[in-house]
């Protein structure tokens, strides 16, 4: 199960207590902020893309959108993203519980500036019912980017 390895995951970290898992889904924006009791635009949401073959992952805050411009200019391509069963074989983690952590091999991860606007933000945790808070630079260091981008609109 996706949620076991990341707990694993922080686990090495001494940060596995501080995983919330919920009675109620946090699939989404709107349910995570729900069941979290904040803003929905402090949910890191992460997004799954198909760049050259491999799986890369643009983490952003939850009011933001991928501005196809922006992302052309970053990446080179038009924004593609992965099919549900792509995400889960190529990403190691179902949609609804996508995180830039404890993912599989190769797949390359990037923040996006939208999220350095608040001082903690909360992923999810590999499963569709759970997130943790963490500040801007511990999701830097766990999430081991490859860089922050600007690719995302509606969030200024």
């Amino acid at each position: 199960m996706s949620i076991e390895r990341v707990k694993a995951y922080f686990r090495a970290y001494g940060l596995e207590e501080n995983i919330q898992e919920f009675e109620v889904s946090s699939a989404t924006v709107q349910l995570a902020a729900e069941a979290l009791h904040c803003e929905p635009q402090r949910i890191a949401k992460t997004l799954s893309f198909m760049i050259n073959g491999n799986a890369v992952l643009v983490v952003m805050a939850g009011d933001a959108k991928i501005d196809n411009a922006k992302y052309k200019a970053q990446f080179g391509l038009k924004a593609k993203m992965l099919s549900p069963e792509e995400v889960e074989r190529m990403v190691g983690h179902a949609v609804g519980g996508v995180c830039p952590f404890a993912v599989n091999k190769d797949v390359k991860v990037y923040l996006d500036i939208s999220l350095k606007r608040f001082e903690t933000v909360f992923p999810a945790c590999g499963s569709s019912n759970s997130a943790i808070e963490l500040t801007i630079p511990e999701l830097q260091q766990y999430s081991r980017p490859v860089d922050w981008v600007d690719v995302c609109k509606n969030w200024e």
